[in-house]
């Protein structure tokens, strides 16, 4: 089976990723202990991630290691820097890294964002499926998750779940060649 790109991401109502200056206390709103929205299930299915720079960064901010060390990561960033174990800095073409690695054999491969790797990947046409988690608050202002100027995606829904705390997950498949 052909190796799958899947963004798997969590959004306020009105589309913000996070604040302007980067928080994401928002996401707390919808904790709950032993409850992972599918995230457990979902990291089994992928040996890759791709995420940018600064996602990276925030993601260490939080003292906890990457969670994703043991999987083969491409951190997209402006800046060379030396492999970190499994952890690749990645400087040059999104679509020729996608293209190579969907020619591998493998699981799928996560996008964890951040705005600007999204939004790069589809102008391109690159990401197969989308996992929108969306977060029940209106942020007003901040980083966009997806960005005007990118063609037009036609999607399918392939399901959609509700949960306790007001949390809907969004599960799409991107519509090819109509």
């Amino acid at each position: 089976m052909a190796r799958k790109v899947i963004l798997y991401i969590a959004t306020s109502l009105d589309g913000y990723i996070a604040t302007r200056d980067e928080d994401l206390a928002f996401l707390s709103l919808v904790e709950l202990p032993g409850e992972d929205y599918g995230y457990h299930d979902f990291i089994r299915t992928v040996d890759t991630v791709i995420l940018g720079r600064k996602t990276y960064d925030k993601v260490l901010s939080f003292g906890i290691g990457f969670p994703h060390a043991d999987k083969e990561c491409y951190i997209v960033t402006r800046t060379q820097r030396t492999q970190e174990g499994n952890v690749r800095f990645y400087t040059g073409d999104i679509k020729t890294l996608v293209t190579n690695l969907k020619e591998k054999e493998g699981k799928n491969i996560f996008v964890d964002g951040g705005a600007d790797v999204v939004n790069t990947m589809m102008k391109d046409d690159l990401i197969d499926e989308f996992v929108v988690s969306v977060i029940p608050v209106f942020l007003g202002d901040g980083i966009r998750l997806f960005q005007d100027g990118r063609p037009e995606h036609k999607l399918e829904l392939m399901r959609s779940e509700s949960f306790e705390k007001g949390l809907v997950q969004l599960r799409y498949k991107r519509k090819r060649g109509q």
